[in-house]
């Protein structure tokens, strides 16, 4: 079985978000690569401008391009909106075993929870979102994705964050607006195990939601993980769901 992972990170995130996951996989042998979209992570600086009118598809091609270079067929695990560009890859065949963390709706699954509601009415306030990028708000993040963290590790992981693009989440959150259908993943094209798991205090991507994800997999494995909220992956704990994901990959 292959021993390399690569990990695709989510909204105003980098490769950093994986730093748990990666010092488990490492001790464990794997080779772990962890890209940083562009304007992403390390890439972050002057990120409004690079990622002005950049999408999923862009975002997609940036990671079929790295994955080709490698010497060996990966696993590939995506946190949020990365669990949905792994899908798309996977669904070409690129993937040996596929791993979704909190994975963000792809085009098909309706709002299942009035958060989610209440962020694409956010959304909507912006004007028109889509036209540009922004960077990501505090008092918002601790309220729906860092909720799962203590008062200080909440500002020390907003400090990482970056900017977004706006087609990205358009294309994520108003799926049924996109006539090029950015986000829609061929499920049948999916021949490799999957893995979906999910916190029960996630406020962007309910366990509801995130279960009609893996429902798409019949006789695949979902875990609802107590008391992990949708930043699972720098969470207290992230080193244990890791090494379980670990023992489910064998």
């Amino acid at each position: 079985m292959t021993k390399t992972i690569v990990m695709i990170h989510g909204v105003n995130c980098g490769g950093w978000c994986f730093e748990p996951f990666r010092a488990v996989f490492e001790a464990k042998g794997y080779s772990c690569y962890t890209p940083d979209l562009v304007g992403h992570g390390a890439d972050k600086t002057d990120g409004i401008a690079k990622l002005t009118g950049v999408g999923i598809a862009d975002y997609r091609a940036q990671m079929r391009d790295f994955i080709a270079a490698l010497p060996e067929k990966p696993i590939l695990l995506g946190h949020s909106m990365g669990a949905v560009i792994a899908q798309q890859l996977a669904a070409e065949g690129i993937a040996e075993r596929l791993i979704l963390a909190s994975p963000a709706p792809r085009a098909g699954i309706l709002p299942a929870s009035e958060p989610e509601k209440q962020l694409g009415q956010d959304l909507m306030s912006l004007g028109p979102f889509w036209t540009k990028a922004f960077d990501p708000n505090f008092e918002i993040a601790c309220k729906i994705s860092l909720n799962g963290l203590a008062p200080e590790r909440q500002r020390q992981v907003f400090e990482a964050f970056g900017p977004e693009s706006g087609k990205a989440l358009f294309e994520l959150f108003f799926w049924m607006f996109d006539r090029a259908c950015t986000t829609a993943v061929d499920t049948s094209g999916v021949r490799c195990p999957v893995l979906t798991l999910s916190g029960t205090e996630d406020r962007i991507v309910p366990l509801e939601t995130a279960k009609a994800t893996a429902d798409a997999y019949p006789g695949s494995p979902f875990w609802a993980l107590e008391g992990h909220a949708h930043m699972l992956v720098v969470e207290e704990g992230a080193e244990d769901i890791a090494r379980r994901i670990a023992g489910w990959l064998g």
